[in-house]
């Protein structure tokens, strides 16, 4: 019986793997300060105007990572780590923004916040996103949770899909396809009609994959695990008078595919199947000094796992969740004067899932745990409010959100964000802000789950420099941080009678780390150099620390090049080294978990691209083009040197 506990625990990791499966080029994002970003304030603001650190992918950018999924393209931005980016296609990712668990980033969908209500801590899988459907994405790092919430506590990714451009319709078609059996085609239609616009885009993926599980022995005959995508966009605005729009905008994914059984583990018979409906609908009411927004979205998750047993008999294991996160809001920006300008909003959201697990083997028939629909949900109602002043070369932000949770009462966050900006090229900047983190419904009511937890509650610290050393043209940024999670939530396994496994509250958790980007960009070349560390401890109950950021190397450094070397050729090479870090596995004699050290390894790329005429594009990209054997999970395998090659065709 002892085993049988173990094989569950040791399965979350697995369970884990599927629920988020649910399941470069030189980044020219140079940070000029006089470029503008919404996501920072949730208004659009000069970067020399605000004291905070956001990273622009720009459609360009993307346009020129179509051989990527989406995970792997943020992995290559300073301070994030998506772990299993580049595992086997469509297996579960992780992203850790400053080394932060995946749960503590918000994610957004054109300002939408989006979570997974039946997902272990409540985080978004990124790999329903295919890139073609997405215009650019706005990265923040640090504290966004009086802004956006609970579950921005280490920062936000906003990613703003592709939108009604100009008059007249236009579209595209994309083929792409490469190593492990992998195709894509892609569609889209563009434009606006007099008053209304849409954007329309549909697209196809499918891999044959590699074996996802590491092959212990080296025999080479693990099962390949592929990867199917169907997905489609709808975004349409509509113009009802000079002060007054609508807007709507509709994500639709289909995702399955092949899981093995765990780590070192072959599984000829673990499917999945996982259904995205990410829907919006929105106002704008233009103001005299301002802009009112109201926005809805309801955000449905079909999580379905089956493990069928084979003919000699063995495991049987099902999983079918779903999850339904309904958003309300209401946010107002308005210019108070010469000095002022504030942003005001109310929210509410509403989470709700069911869940059916299962897993047997001979010997061990506990039957299903159920959580019938309706059982297990809540709610948060907040209001919030930040005012921003600006005179001369001081800047400020000063900001505060009240949380109404229904099953935690009330919880108030505060942001305070000073800058200032020296002869129009050197800024700097400090802040200081909490942020509060609610148990995802998972944590408390599934199998593993604690009804006793308590919410986790932060407090971040950071400082920091942007300079703009030539203008619009050489950059360098550096930034320092710390962030104190008090009652952080961990998953405990007992290595003792009964064995149980379940989620419970630490006493503190400490992180701390810095980030330093140089970047340069001309006409023709872009070129960047970055360094990030982080490093982070957990205090239990009983007073032990843990160095317990795993999957997480302290150190990571990248450089970068891209260059247009004629008006119809242009070429990047990528570099990026991942330093060590751990992760966890179990000792075979007694159980106990042991971390292990993986190792540091380097990885390079190269980009080229062509342009045939106007309409017609060409793109080739060479990955891991040193052919580096590297492990970013335990026990599971990494894509070796690998290609793609793709067309772009644009008409009218």
């Amino acid at each position: 019986m002892k085993k049988n506990y173990v094989i569950v625990a040791a399965g979350l990791g697995l369970v884990q793997l599927a629920l988020h499966s649910t399941a470069a080029l030189a980044q020219d994002t140079t940070r000029v300060l006089n470029g503008v970003v919404v996501t920072a304030t949730r208004s659009p603001k000069k970067q020399s105007e605000i004291g905070r650190v956001v990273t622009i992918i720009s459609a360009q950018q993307i346009e020129r990572s179509q051989g990527r999924s989406l995970p792997q393209l943020l992995n290559t931005i300073p301070g994030i780590t998506f772990s299993g980016a580049q595992n086997a296609p469509g297996i579960g990712t992780s992203v850790f923004l400053r080394g932060a668990s995946s749960g503590n980033t918000l994610i957004l969908i054109d300002g939408f916040p989006a979570n997974n209500a039946a997902s272990i801590d409540g985080s978004y899988d990124l790999n329903a996103f295919p890139l073609d459907q997405i215009d650019h994405i706005e990265v923040l790092k640090g504290s966004g949770s009086t802004l956006y919430g609970s579950d921005a506590v280490a920062g936000v990714i906003n990613i703003i899909t592709k939108h009604p451009q100009s008059q007249g319709l236009k579209g595209n078609l994309q083929f792409v396809g490469g190593s492990y059996g992998t195709f894509k085609e892609a569609a889209g239609l563009n434009g606006k009609l007099n008053k209304t616009g849409i954007a329309i885009n549909l697209s196809n993926s499918d891999s044959k994959g590699f074996a996802a599980a590491t092959d212990a022995p080296g025999t080479g005959n693990f099962t390949k695990d592929g990867f199917h995508q169907r997905s489609a966009s709808v975004n349409v605005d509509q113009q009802i008078t000079n002060k007054f729009a609508l807007n709507g905008n509709l994500q639709v994914s289909r995702n399955n595919g092949n899981l093995p059984y765990g780590a070192f583990a072959d599984d000829k018979n673990f499917d999945y199947k996982n259904t995205f409906v990410f829907g919006g609908l929105g106002a704008k009411i233009k103001l005299p000094k301002g802009l009112l927004n109201f926005n809805v979205s309801q955000n449905t998750v079909h999580n379905n796992f089956i493990n069928l047993p084979p003919d000699n008999g063995g495991t049987h294991q099902e999983t079918k969740n779903i999850g339904r996160i309904t958003n309300a809001e209401a946010v107002l920006n308005y210019n108070l004067g010469k000095y002022f300008d504030i942003t005001s909003g109310a929210g509410y959201k509403y989470s709700n899932t069911s869940q059916y697990s299962l897993f047997e083997q001979p010997g061990y028939t506990p039957g299903p745990s159920v959580i019938g629909a309706g059982l297990a949900h809540n709610s948060i109602g907040s209001v919030y409010t930040s005012l921003f002043f600006k005179s001369d070369i001081f800047h400020m932000e000063l900001g505060g959100r009240y949380n109404r949770h229904s099953e935690f009462g009330n919880k108030f966050t505060y942001t305070i964000n000073p800058s200032v900006l020296l002869a129009d090229q050197f800024k700097i900047f400090g802040t200081v802000a909490s942020a509060f983190k609610a148990p995802s419904l998972y944590q408390l009511v599934s199998q593993y789950g604690n009804s006793e937890l308590k919410p986790e509650y932060t407090n971040s610290y950071e400082v920091g420099f942007d300079w703009e050393v030539v203008k619009n043209t050489m950059s360098f940024t550096t930034s320092f941080y710390k962030r104190n999670a008090k009652d952080v939530i961990y998953f405990f396994s007992e290595s003792v009678p009964p064995y149980s496994s379940f989620y419970k509250n630490g006493t503190l958790q400490k992180d701390k780390g810095f980030e330093t980007e140089l970047k340069y960009h001309d006409k023709k070349l872009s070129a960047s150099a970055w360094y990030a560390y982080v490093t982070g401890k957990l205090t239990n109950e009983n007073g032990v620390q843990t160095n317990n950021l795993y999957r997480r190397p302290k150190s990571t450094f990248g450089a970068g090049i891209s260059y247009q070397a004629t008006n119809d050729f242009s070429f990047g090479v990528n570099y990026k080294h991942t330093g060590n870090s751990s992760d966890l596995t179990f000792d075979p004699i007694t159980y106990a978990p042991v971390a292990v050290v993986l190792k540091q390894y380097n990885l390079v790329d190269l980009h080229l691209q062509y342009s045939a005429t106007k309409e017609l594009s060409f793109f080739g990209d060479v990955y891991n083009l040193l052919d580096t054997k590297y492990v970013d999970w335990l026990g599971y395998n990494t894509r070796r040197a690998n290609f793609m090659l793709g067309a772009n065709y644009r008409f009218k």
